[in-house]
């Protein structure tokens, strides 16, 4: 049992990567098919909303704190950052590009996190320490590696078919992505934008945790704000019901193993890794989904793999790590000085 504890938080984040990966790939697909982006973040959002209202009610029902206008502004605003208006960013650069490229910008979010954070004084940087100067390599690396995933091609390190590259030419949606267009440019640009929203909606969320410390009746109240943000835009831009129709049994499948595995359990299971082992554990486990997804699109998919894209994955990885050792360095310097400053006081005393 000892054993199993101590292991169970990895385990639980290896199985919490292979669902995203999974998920990443099925949207992928349904886009590629023709299913409107807009459509799927709103069914996606109802089935997250309606698994995660339950869960809320039942668990936090009797220390649910009061919820006032104000917490509902926040709520709101991180809908619209990191549901909404990332996921449909992180959709649209996913469509001109690959799952494997698009998973490799989400590593940049600690990196935009912490860059916003700075000015904002809710992270400091000590140039003189370690942990400072192991911030900036890392920050400095990622956004280099950002750089050459967007503007360098390189050669293609495996094939694909002629099979899938004549039913990719005659499919109705986006050609076959090529990083020397400017679709790709398109696509990077829409995915780096994901990433920022994505980093506002940490620092928001850090203020309703705050404010409001109720876990599962926030999501709960995210997901039903994001549901209502993007159908709006959904029924402004699209006219007739036809786009809200699934067709076919991958665009049924993606709804809900987006909503209830994604978004719900997803969830769920970093939350508790964040608990049981904090933030800076749970997100060194984020490159592993473009591994794997990076793994199903070539073995399973057939999909090209380009040296830049490899180049520029293994500098935003060891740039991310930079960063959150130098961030867990900094933490335990801190956890030190604070223990020693509440050990002074009682020394003083003893020798009184």
């Amino acid at each position: 049992m000892g054993c199993w504890g101590e292991w169970r938080p990895v385990v639980t984040m290896v199985a919490v990567d292979v669902t995203f990966a999974v998920m990443n790939i099925l949207c992928k697909k349904a886009i590629d098919d023709g299913m409107n982006r807009l459509v799927l973040i709103t069914l996606r959002q109802l089935v997250a909303m309606l698994f995660m209202a339950p869960i809320a009610y039942f668990r936090e029902r009797k220390t649910r704190p009061k919820l006032t206008a104000e917490i509902l502004v926040y709520i709101f605003f991180s809908a619209l950052l990191g549901a909404a208006l990332t996921q449909y960013l992180f959709f649209l650069g996913l469509q001109y590009t690959s799952a494997t490229f698009a998973c490799a910008f989400l590593n940049m979010t600690p990196v935009f996190t912490f860059l916003i954070a700075l000015p904002l004084r809710l992270e400091r940087l000590d140039l003189k320490a370690k942990a400072g100067i192991a911030k900036v390599i890392g920050t400095l690396v990622c956004l280099f590696g950002a750089m050459l995933l967007t503007l360098y091609q390189g050669v293609a390190l495996t094939n694909t078919s002629t099979h899938e590259l004549q039913a990719q030419h005659q499919a109705t949606s986006t050609p076959p992505a090529d990083p020397s267009t400017k679709k790709w440019i398109f696509g990077s640009i829409a995915l780096l934008a994901a990433c920022f929203c994505w980093s506002l909606w940490f620092l928001i969320q850090s203020i309703i945790g705050k404010k409001y410390p109720a876990l599962y009746s926030s999501t709960a109240l995210i997901f039903f704000f994001s549901f209502l943000q993007a159908g709006t835009m959904s029924l402004a831009t699209e006219q007739g019901i036809s786009s809200w129709v699934l067709r076919s049994k991958v665009e049924i499948v993606t709804v809900l193993f987006a909503g209830v595995m994604g978004s719900g359990l997803g969830f769920l299971g970093m939350s508790w890794c964040v608990e049981k082992r904090g933030p800076l554990f749970t997100a060194a486990f984020t490159p592993l989904v473009q591994i794997i997804v990076a793994g199903i699109d070539v073995t399973i998919l057939h999909e090209r793999l380009y040296l830049g894209s490899v180049l520029g994955s293994v500098l935003v990885i060891v740039g991310l790590y930079f960063l959150l050792w130098g961030k867990s360095k900094e933490v335990r310097t801190c956890a030190v000085k604070a223990t020693e400053e509440n050990i002074e006081p009682q020394v003083q005393l003893q020798n009184v």
